[in-house]
């Protein structure tokens, strides 16, 4: 189960995304840090996410290795830097965290990015993984198409921007959750 207790000590173990990114082999950083600087959000989708109140740890098991991680965890660190103060994503290695990871496979597997959006008591809220759906569209339409690309290869910036704005909508969605939620709007008095 995804018990509070058990969310709230791995997110103690996580990390922040700098720090996690350390934690990889020097090639692999490189792959983090460049794709940071294309992640930028529009000054709509920067206001969005100021706009949010409730405090929303979000827990992202992640791999070095894998290059879905290396596209998207940055656009969720773009989404926390916009509003530090509501938006908290850390980052668990899936292999070292098998005992999470287990807990929430997608279709079977040990997806990654998988992240799991919290309240600020670490209660379960929401899961998305490994894929948002504008990727999972553009993946479709490359390898069920004609043409499938290289593995690795550069992302067209219009599918990134889908990608972001997916995950954007995914922590509007866990936010809207946690705003209409009865006990929280109880404790905040709002």
């Amino acid at each position: 189960m995804l018990t509070p207790d058990f969310l709230r000590t791995k997110f103690a173990a996580a990390l922040p995304y700098d720090p996690y990114v350390a934690t990889g082999q020097p090639h692999q950083q490189g792959t983090r840090r460049p794709r940071r600087e294309l992640d930028v959000l529009s000054d709509a989708q920067r206001a969005l996410v100021r706009s949010f109140t409730r405090r929303m740890p979000v827990l992202v098991t992640s791999g070095m290795w894998c290059g879905d991680c290396a596209q998207q965890c940055p656009m969720l660190d773009a989404v926390a830097q916009a509003n530090p103060d509501a938006v908290a994503p850390r980052f668990l290695d899936r292999d070292a965290h098998a005992d999470l990871s287990e807990r929430i496979r997608i279709c079977g597997g040990l997806r990654v990015p998988t992240v799991v959006f919290l309240n600020e008591d670490f209660e379960f809220v929401h899961l998305l993984g490994d894929r948002t759906l504008s990727r999972y569209r553009a993946m479709a339409a490359k390898s069920l198409g004609a043409a499938c690309p290289l593995p690795g290869a550069p992302l067209p910036q219009d599918e990134l921007n889908a990608t972001l704005q997916d995950w954007l909508d995914e922590f509007e969605r866990a936010h809207l959750v946690l705003r209409l939620s009865p006990k929280l709007r109880q404790r905040h008095n709002d």
